[in-house]
């Protein structure tokens, strides 16, 4: 109970910090005291086919809805671009390793598999990994996204088409398919870790996003390897002790100039479910955001 308190007055103290940030930056002190300007749009490079994408992933204890994201990738490659699929993980999750290593053995056409075992301590804190991969990409496109996300048929070669003439900072998703909350006990969340996965599409309904957040950041690479994930920002790029809530992603799109271009994206699904990978199963703790979660659900709407 007491690391329980000792994590929400962690996180309390964090979302201060990052209100503080959210209001100066760009407002009351200059954008360009907190990160390099970025490319200006017409400086941005025209990617050649095939086009090459970058995904970034993060998981922690969460190998059951990886397992959908990667299934979909080996079940559905791109046909006609290349990917580079980056996850960041903890070696002491040995359900992942399990799973990264029988992915790892399999031949994938135009995809290339980049394991990226880094200390939990700056797993948890996400923009020390998208930051990694921002600066150091040689991708045309970096989508930076969230584990649960399943690119089903089509998904991947519909992103690269959408960008190809794009001269812009970012785009994102315009749709998405989610399933209803699901419950820990459902029969979609409890599959064989060790064999390929998929789902069934009629659980899915189409729901509207309309805005670039979280998951569905899609970035000119030009700006990713200019601007970095937050990297002049202290607090965006400092290890953590448990898995921290998010808020740098509203500070990257400030520091970028964009909150993204909505753009036409197939056969991209999300399961939504109650019970987070990164809480204690089982504890008080776990079971109080479970029913916030629950209780305060508006169909998964990212908008």
């Amino acid at each position: 109970m007491r690391d329980n308190i000792r994590q929400m007055l962690s996180d309390k103290l964090i979302w201060l910090r990052h209100q503080i940030n959210k209001r100066i930056v760009g407002s009351i002190l200059p954008i360009r005291w907190f990160g390099p300007t970025p490319p200006k749009r017409e400086q941005l490079s025209l990617a050649s086919k095939p086009i090459h994408l970058n995904v970034v992933s993060h998981c922690w204890q969460y190998s059951h809805m990886l397992n959908f994201q990667l299934s979909s990738i080996i079940n559905h490659p791109p046909q006609n671009h290349k990917l580079t699929y980056t996850l960041y993980h903890s070696t002491e999750d040995t359900q992942l390793i399990e799973l990264i290593k029988r992915v790892d053995t399999l031949d994938v056409p135009n995809v290339t598999w980049q394991w990226m075992a880094i200390p939990k301590q700056q797993l948890f804190r996400r923009a020390i990994g998208r930051n990694k991969t921002a600066l150091s990409t040689n991708a045309d496109w970096v989508w930076f996204s969230d584990c649960d996300l399943i690119f089903h048929k089509g998904c991947l070669d519909s992103v690269a088409t959408a960008v190809e003439k794009k001269q812009t900072h970012m785009v994102f998703p315009r749709q998405e398919f989610i399933t209803d909350l699901l419950d820990a006990s459902h029969p979609m969340l409890n599959q064989d870790n060790n064999a390929n996965v998929d789902i069934d599409t009629s659980l899915f309904s189409a729901n509207k996003i309309t805005k670039a957040k979280g998951a569905f950041q899609i970035v000119h690479a030009d700006v990713a390897r200019t601007c970095g994930y937050c990297k002049d920002m202290k607090m965006y790029q400092a290890p953590v002790q448990h898995w921290s809530k998010t808020y740098e992603d509203s500070i990257f799109r400030q520091l970028i100039g964009s909150e993204g271009e909505a753009i036409d994206v197939q056969a991209l699904y999300r399961i939504r479910h109650i019970e987070k990978g990164r809480y204690v199963k089982g504890s008080q703790f776990s079971k109080l955001r479970q029913g916030i979660r629950a209780a305060t659900d508006d169909s998964g709407n990212q908008a």
